[in-house]
């Protein structure tokens, strides 16, 4: 497929992007002119519909097919949800505009903080951070606020399972903090006594998701918690897989102290394209005065339209984003709390856990399972001893997949499985689509056995081959080099 500047010819174009008005460039002082006119391609109309219209043939997404990305989540999102952030009053609004016509937007703030405190058992929530890792990274900032307010700054480090998101030790060393690596058993869950081991008067917090990334809830997690709070540290909670939980169990009842939310995994808006994103961070009341600054929360009901400038006190970290964050990506998430109800959002973790357990157990006929005791929303498949017998890596699999139309699971994450394949097939997947992902990976399996040259040259039926992606990594081309002059 020719790239759209490879299509262009000199003159074409499309009343979809009017000529440039050159008239006030005048005003524009010499320093900040370009020295030659930028490269735009020239294509008319039916040709541009027509690349777009290929390159989403390209394009593979939740709609496409089984997308089933362990620690992801990239479940359907409902299309009333895109109906409802299209809304006029939600698409035209801008965040300086006159107080009292911005009420129905403070409305949707609020209630979103409310229902999703209710669902992590936190006291307060601002949706400030526009990404899952930027909520790490305020959650992390409110706990060092703490320490520091009590002037306890010999707490600089924090605990992290080796099982942990990779963003967990990097949000925690972009906030100034010492990572330490907590073990897991060999049963998958953190080493309980390992943990009290390092827990001591230097420790900030723990991060931790539970369930973690082998899809094992912690089965100890009220110890873990007494054990960090006990030593003067405070419990960080990756909302990453509170998928499997919502509605059945809350973050803030079992001792957690600060949460992120990730609104594109568990609450359906959309993920991946490079955003806008959402992570809202929630906290306990103590923490709640560390909160990012915000305007539209208000301390009293007596004004409907009260927006004060600042609805923290004087300890707060500051803002981590302008205004009230990626408010529409809010306004998707609120609808979809709305349609499922309180009935809906315990039945959804309860599908994910079923789902996921159902095709657990189907393809560990032929597949090594990492963990062999249960798990809820994602397992992960080890492809160790395959490798060793047959020569067919996770990786020679993963790209096999793409041939039958499957998105590949996560690839060897996490690193405390050799060769993994990390599979979440989310609640909002058919049995018959189940069915139908066994048949494959067990027509790949019986390939791998009897034919295993074949998965190491796939894909055979993309657009393009395998491509060399140590190459593509650290050689990357990113931009269209021929010059294109526009007169």
């Amino acid at each position: 497929m020719k790239l759209i500047f490879e299509k262009s010819i000199k003159g074409r174009g499309t009343e979809y992007v009017p000529r440039f008005d050159y008239i006030g460039l005048n005003i524009i002082s010499s320093e900040m002119k370009r020295e030659k006119a930028p490269g735009f391609p020239e294509i008319a109309e039916t040709d541009l519909l027509r690349h777009y219209t290929e390159l989403i043939k390209r394009t593979y997404g939740v709609n496409s097919g089984f997308y089933p990305l362990g620690s992801c989540t990239m479940k359907y999102n409902p299309r009333i949800n895109e109906e409802v952030s299209s809304l006029k009053g939600f698409t035209n609004i801008h965040p300086l505009q006159p107080i009292e016509t911005a009420e129905g937007c403070r409305h949707v703030l609020k209630l979103a903080e409310k229902y999703l405190c209710e669902i992590t058992g936190m006291d307060k929530m601002t949706f400030q951070p526009s990404a899952g890792a930027q909520g790490e990274f305020t959650g992390l900032l409110l706990i060092r606020a703490y320490h520091k307010s009590r002037n306890d700054i010999a707490r600089t480090k924090i605990l992290i399972p080796d099982s942990a998101h990779g963003t967990n030790p990097a949000s925690a060393a972009m906030a100034g903090f010492q990572v330490v690596n907590i073990p897991s058993r060999e049963d998958g869950c953190i080493d309980l006594e390992r943990l009290k081991e390092l827990a001591g008067e230097d420790t900030a917090g723990l991060m931790l998701t539970n369930p973690n990334t082998l899809g094992i809830f912690e089965k100890d997690i009220m110890e873990i918690t007494r054990v960090i709070h006990q030593s003067g540290g405070l419990v960080y909670y990756d909302g990453a897989n509170l998928n499997a939980i919502m509605g059945q169990i809350r973050p803030g009842d079992m001792g957690f102290d600060v949460i992120h939310l990730n609104l594109h995994k568990t609450f359906s808006t959309p993920h991946g394209g490079g955003g806008p994103g959402s992570g809202p961070v929630g906290c306990k009341e103590f923490l709640a005065e560390f909160l990012p600054m915000s305007n539209y929360f208000t301390s009293s009901e007596d004004s409907q339209y009260e927006f004060p400038r600042v609805n923290v006190g004087q300890k707060s970290i500051g803002k981590v984003k302008a205004f009230h964050g990626n408010f529409l990506v809010v306004v998707r998430a609120l609808t979809y709390i709305m349609t499922l109800g309180k009935e809906g959002i315990s039945e959804a973790s309860e599908m994910a856990v079923l789902n996921s357990t159902y095709l657990k157990t189907r393809l560990s006929e032929d597949y090594d399972i990492a963990n062999t005791g249960n798990t809820m929303h994602e397992f992960v498949i080890t492809m160790e001893e395959v490798k060793k017998k047959y020569g067919v890596s996770a990786l020679d699999v993963a790209k096999r997949l793409l041939d039958y139309g499957i998105y590949p699971p996560t690839m060897y994450f996490p690193m405390i499985v050799k060769e993994a394949l990390m599979v979440e097939p989310t609640e909002t997947e058919s049995l018959e689509t189940l069915n139908k992902v066994v048949d494959i990976f067990k027509s790949i399996f019986d390939e791998i056995i009897n034919n295993p040259e074949k998965l190491k040259n796939a894909p055979v039926t993309t657009p393009v081959g395998r491509l060399d992606e140590v190459m593509a990594a650290r050689i990357p081309k990113l931009k269209y080099e021929k010059e294109i002059i526009i007169n």
